[in-house]
């Protein structure tokens, strides 16, 4: 439910971190990640795609996307050893990356996009601080993009803070389609940001 390259206006966050006086950075810059020569091409081609990104450097075993000001946002660098496995969702390592639109319109236009690229989401779950949809890339690696369901951090952590999230961390799944279809349709959008109440649920259930 994390976010990637959201610079942090408030103030509040502007402040020496409690633990060894280390300065708070302002943003996380970009995420780095490890392919094959013999996959490069496809990450490329899939990231550009999946965020609508320009490459702003590439040659025979890096490449550097952006899709905002900051000069690069993804990285992708061919030093796999070929014979490595692919991510999988109980492989050691980094469990997802994710990105994050402003409103609920632009996470249903990211889909249909997507959709009609030939790229589908593998879950989509409401979490309840979130309104998520998951992918996998190429090699695997998994890639949430959300939209915050509370106007401010305060409500989403006093909600993580709830019964509710206690008994169900993980939030209710729901069908991309019909999603986009409540959007569509003019219904307030608070009321499809609100998770629904789905009872005691754990990984795996």
């Amino acid at each position: 439910m994390d976010r990637i390259g959201s610079d942090i206006k408030d103030p509040s966050f502007q402040r020496t971190c409690e633990l060894s006086n280390v300065i708070c950075p302002s943003k996380l810059s970009h995420v780095v990640l490890r392919t094959t020569k013999a996959q490069l091409r496809s990450m490329i081609d899939y990231y550009q795609t999946f965020l609508g990104a320009t490459v702003a450097f590439e040659n025979e075993i890096a490449a550097f996307l952006a899709y905002d000001k900051e000069h690069h946002r993804v990285g992708i660098l061919a030093l796999a050893d070929p014979a490595a496995p692919t991510a999988t969702g109980t492989s050691r390592g980094l469990e997802h990356v994710a990105f994050n639109f402003s409103t609920l319109d632009d996470l249903a236009t990211s889909y249909e996009q997507r959709k009609l690229a030939g790229i589908t989401p593998d879950s989509c779950v409401n979490h309840g601080p979130t309104t998520s949809m998951y992918y996998s890339d190429p090699d695997g690696n998994r890639i949430e993009v959300d939209v915050d369901n509370f106007d401010t951090s305060e409500e989403a952590v006093a909600y993580m803070k709830s019964q509710s999230f206690l008994e169900n961390p993980f939030g209710s799944d729901f069908d991309p389609d019909e999603f986009v279809r409540r959007v569509r349709s003019g219904e307030d959008h608070r009321a499809i940001k609100k998770r629904p109440d789905v009872g005691p649920k754990t990984i795996g259930v």
